[in-house]
């Protein structure tokens, strides 16, 4: 149930504002630095305007800027679109034309993590035209499969914007390995099969595309909002104002929500406990979360000792988007995520495990997180409309076109999404105990480990991180029953603060086993990571030789030290915080 403090802020939502901002943004384009910077200032100079403190970090960030792009075979021309991060050839690259079968399925989100082609097709030295979306995983498989260039054929009328890196944020030493060494170019449907067709007789095919990258200073505006009690903690709302061309489904939306929660909270800011940080991103399109991951590595130590929970803002408030099915959050959020938005909404929602993407930049930190993207259309819906899977704008398929304009904004839906985002921020900051529950994390690892142990068979037994598994279930069952006698203490009071650093604690050191595979504070690469993904490999078992186990034995050993030691270390921080 909703608090008086809770129910007057949101009775105090409007769309004044926010649909100010939105109309504003159908006049800017925000993909170049310049009109990224126009933008920001535009957010900066509202919050001002009404009396909001901002502050604006002024970092420089690894850019990919796609201008034209064009396929031609003979005299004929195809539009196409550029791929950030692309291999830049305005000159022109010309190459046999090769068409590569693919399992692209245009009713699965197949946006980030795929899909291959098949590695029958010798691709080396020559053009690959595939259908798909072209980024991330499927560029890089046939990068390293020795192709010069993918035409990525999507399944619309119009071909989608993208970034072909699977580079989290601006590179690293460990990263630049990755950096994408061929042209890839987006090309609609209809041309797309013109250009398959043309591959199977045999056609040589020449691929120009001009991209500018560099580093480049871009404005990343924070609101702090200070709780009364415990400001040194806070909740962290963040989403990305740059855009492929005017992008109002994506993500004009979403940064019209962030300014109306930052006046609504500010003007609330009396009934807040612990504090909350806005923030609105650059480079989440043409440097794969940029700017969020430049925070990230900027606050990182902030973060990792304050940061209660991150919300991510994405798409909210689209035409037709009136369901709450597949929403982003972790386990140990999701009965207080339902929770919010059945109040809000009366409809149950359904969640998903979040991808690895959306501006989830703060996983190797550890941070218990809910939401990216949030209403979309019903399944129903989108067959009625012909309608295949985009990654935002509520499942309209404007998503990373020219059509992306105000009419995909929704006066009505947006008011719902911000309420939510509202409540689901202002709740988890005054909440007397942090509000995750950690019993249905490990549930979740339960389920993953069973399905891995069936796969590994008698190959490999998990017997150590079931014990762990149990020992930690049974501690969280202990905590649970001692954190609610602390439900009517202050925020302040010792226990409380003991038993909310252990959850903190808790998210520090299952998220990142759950959710990455790299080190604390460096960024997995942009592909799907599974659960437990250092005892994923034991899926492949049943399908290795014999040869082969022990190298699998000996991954799966090493993997296994590392989440039962994270099992360890999280019963024994339940039992400090209850001694």
């Amino acid at each position: 149930m909703t608090t008086a403090a809770e129910r007057a802020a949101l009775a105090s939502i409007s769309l004044e504002e926010p649909w100010s901002l939105i109309e504003r943004f159908t006049t800017l384009r925000r993909e170049h630095p310049r009109d990224v910077r126009t933008a920001a200032d535009e957010i900066v100079g509202r919050l001002r305007r009404l009396g909001v403190p901002v502050e604006v970090h002024e970092p420089e960030i690894f850019l990919s800027l796609p201008g034209k792009a064009s396929v031609r075979v003979g005299s004929k021309t195809y539009r196409a679109k550029p791929l950030a991060m692309s291999r830049s050839v305005p000159e022109g690259l010309t190459a046999p034309l090769v068409f590569c079968p693919t399992e692209f399925d245009p009713n699965t989100d197949q946006v980030i993590g795929g899909p291959r082609g098949v590695d029958t097709v010798d691709v080396r030295g020559k053009i690959v035209v595939a259908e798909g979306f072209g980024m991330s995983s499927m560029a890089l498989h046939f990068d390293r499969r020795g192709a010069l260039g993918l035409i990525a054929v999507n399944p619309g009328k119009n071909a989608h914007w993208g970034i072909c890196s699977t580079i989290w944020g601006s590179p690293d030493l460990r990263d630049l390995p990755r950096k994408p060494t061929l042209v890839v170019v987006s090309v609609n449907s209809p041309d797309g099969q013109a250009l398959m067709q043309l591959a199977k007789d045999g056609c040589e095919v020449s691929l120009f595309a001009e991209l500018e990258e560099g580093w480049y200073a871009s404005p990343v505006p924070v609101v702090t909002i200070p709780g009364t009690d415990e400001p040194d903690q806070f909740v962290l709302l963040h989403g990305h104002y740059d855009s492929w061309d005017f992008g109002i489904g994506d993500n004009a939306v979403g940064d019209a929500t962030m300014l109306e929660v930052a006046r609504v909270l500010w003007q609330h800011r009396s009934a807040l406990k612990r504090s909350v940080r806005i923030a609105w991103w650059p480079g989440h399109s043409t440097g794969r979360y940029a700017g969020s991951t430049w925070f990230a590595d900027h606050f990182a130590i902030d973060l990792y000792e304050h940061c209660i929970a991150q919300v991510n803002c994405d798409s909210p408030g689209c035409r037709w988007a009136t369901e709450y099915i597949d929403v982003a959050w972790m386990s140990e959020a999701e009965s207080f995520a339902q929770a919010v938005i059945k109040e809000v909404t009366g409809k149950a929602a359904r969640g998903e495990r979040p991808y690895q993407a959306g501006d989830y930049s703060f996983n190797n930190i550890g941070i218990s997180s809910y939401f990216m993207l949030l209403s979309t259309m019903s399944p129903e819906d989108r067959a009625s409309k012909g309608y295949y899977t985009v990654g935002g704008c509520g499942a309209n398929i404007a998503w990373h076109t020219e059509e992306d304009l105000i009419e995909i904004a929704d006066r009505n839906i947006l008011v719902t999404d911000m309420k939510i985002y509202l409540l689901a921020i202002m709740a988890a900051a005054n909440a007397t105990i942090a509000p995750f529950d950690f019993q249905r994390t490990v549930d979740e690892f339960g389920a993953t480990l069973a399905k891995y142990q069936t796969a590994a068979g008698t190959v490999y037994g998990f017997d150590r991180t079931r014990s762990a598994l149990a020992d930690l279930r049974l501690a969280l069952q202990q905590f649970g029953a001692f954190a609610g006698t602390l439900a009517s203490l202050p925020v302040g009071d010792l226990r409380v603060r003991r038993a909310n650093h252990a959850i903190r604690r808790l998210a520090r050191l299952l998220v990142p086993v759950n959710y990455t595979t790299g080190a604390n504070f460096f960024h997995d690469p942009a592909e799907q990571v599974p659960p437990l993904p250092d005892l994923a490999p034991a899926l492949e078992i049943p399908k290795i030789s014999p040869d082969q186990r022990g190298f699998y034995r000996t991954h799966l050993t090493r993997g296994e030290n590392r989440l039962v030691a994270a099992l360890r270390d999280a019963r024994a921080t339940l039992s400090d915080a209850m001694a």
